[in-house]
């Protein structure tokens, strides 16, 4: 079995020249960027108990599934994370790499989909950031992030509800009338509620322990955590 769309992984490797132009194809990824890190950051922080405020995710091992261009790769290792980070598109890697050897920042990148990746150790935190509305088969692509989880692992999980309100924001709102995604970015038939997510990682023995809404300010021009869960969501997992 795998899970890649090759449709998907197709329409990503086209834009993947653009993954580090904050006005360019991704600009909406790089104004969600600092919500999603600060999110990561202090629920991993609380989880572990960690205490080195310079660099507070040092000893933190995490695998960044759907890396993209290491968008959130890199501040995970700028934290002080050990960040490996997978793509099933080869050109997102290469850019990545690039990215990052230019930088100076030792983050371990492969052209990888979860199931071909065999370690020796298991992860302690695993993001899977706006990539489950892409793949293939959601159940085996999160059974196989989970088989990579250490035993009280955490797993941060973003993606997009499936209600009437998320297509006429995230598809025709933000598709076709303000043009902030190119058109087909999303299918609504892919969008995941948070109850499917919750049970599909509940056979995988993850329990949810947090689930929260992410809400766009027009006016600030800037995301924020909010209680609304009926377009985009973010979730947090423990394997038990």
């Amino acid at each position: 079995m795998s899970s890649i769309n090759k449709k998907e992984i197709e329409k990503f490797s086209k834009m993947a020249s653009e993954w580090w132009d904050p006005k360019g194809k991704f600009k909406p990824l790089h104004k969600f960027n600092p919500i999603r890190i600060k999110y990561i950051k202090e629920n991993i922080i609380n989880n572990f108990k960690l205490t080195n405020k310079a660099k507070p995710l040092t000893g933190i091992n995490i695998l960044d599934v759907g890396c993209g261009g290491g968008l959130l790769s890199e501040p995970m290792y700028r934290l002080g994370a050990n960040v490996t980070g997978i793509d099933a598109s080869v050109k997102n890697i290469k850019i990545a790499k690039l990215h990052a050897k230019k930088n100076k920042l030792n983050i371990n990148y492969l052209p990888l989909s979860p199931e071909k990746l065999i370690i020796n150790k298991k992860f302690d935190v695993i993001l899977n950031m706006e990539i489950v509305e892409h793949v293939e088969d959601v159940q085996f692509f999160l059974k196989s992030c989970s088989n990579l989880l250490k035993k009280d692992g955490l797993m941060f999980v973003a993606t997009i509800n499936k209600t009437l309100k998320s297509y006429m924001f995230a598809i025709v709102g933000a598709e076709y009338v303000l043009r902030w995604l190119p058109i087909g970015t999303h299918e609504w038939e892919k969008f995941v509620k948070p109850e499917d997510l919750k049970n599909i990682l509940k056979n995988n023995n993850l329990i949810l322990d947090r689930l929260d809404g992410m809400h766009f300010n027009i006016i600030k021009d800037e995301w924020n955590i909010s209680k609304d869960t009926s377009v985009n969501y973010i979730a947090k997992f423990i394997k038990n």
